[in-house]
């Protein structure tokens, strides 16, 4: 794994989970909160999750060590977790541009919200945090199932054929979250 790998994984982990919010602003408000026995008890709160693990990642490759996890109680619609999201995609973007291969062997250490200290490569949280995201991405994909809702084609080589062939091992150079309905 290089740095524009990684460049390249994190405009997918964009991607994806723009088109998953895509389909999730579908759902009815009810559909939006109903209880789904999963990791989490509806696709709001499995959505708030990830954010929520990109977010105290960020934080943790930034220097800090968050205790606690963002605040999600204003996060109830897509477009309130959308929003939030941006913000957190323009740093996480930011932060991942400025990695280089050396980078990525450098140890990161920082204590979780239960007060444990950990200490990995950079580039294994990287990779750690998009995998994450997929994760729980498929979780939501499951629900939507259960819901009766059509889930979005989340693969990788999805991505790569929209990408192009000519920026395959680049990243996207704008934000498939930001850019409409569509996610593309």
């Amino acid at each position: 794994m290089n740095a524009d790998h990684l460049r390249h994984l994190y405009g997918f982990n964009r991607w994806a989970n723009g088109r998953i919010l895509d389909a999730c602003a579908r759902l009815t408000r009810e559909q939006f909160v109903q209880t789904i026995p999963s990791s989490f008890p509806s696709v709001r709160d499995t959505l708030a999750h990830i954010l929520a693990a990109e977010w105290i990642w960020l934080e943790r490759w930034k220097g800090s060590s968050p205790r606690v996890f963002p605040d999600d109680t204003g996060l109830t619609t897509v477009e309130a977790l959308r929003e939030r999201w941006r913000t957190v995609e323009r740093e996480q973007r930011a932060f991942i541009e400025s990695v280089r291969d050396p980078d990525l062997r450098e140890i990161l250490t920082y204590v979780n919200i239960k007060g444990e200290t950990w200490s990995y490569p950079l580039g294994h949280t990287l990779q750690h945090v998009a995998n994450h995201s997929t994760y729980h991405r498929g979780q939501v994909t499951t629900m939507l199932r259960q819901l009766g809702a059509e889930p979005p084609t989340t693969d990788l080589l999805v991505f790569d054929d929209e990408l192009g062939s000519e920026d395959r091992a680049g990243s996207r150079s704008t934000s498939p979250m930001a850019s409409g309905p569509s996610g593309s």
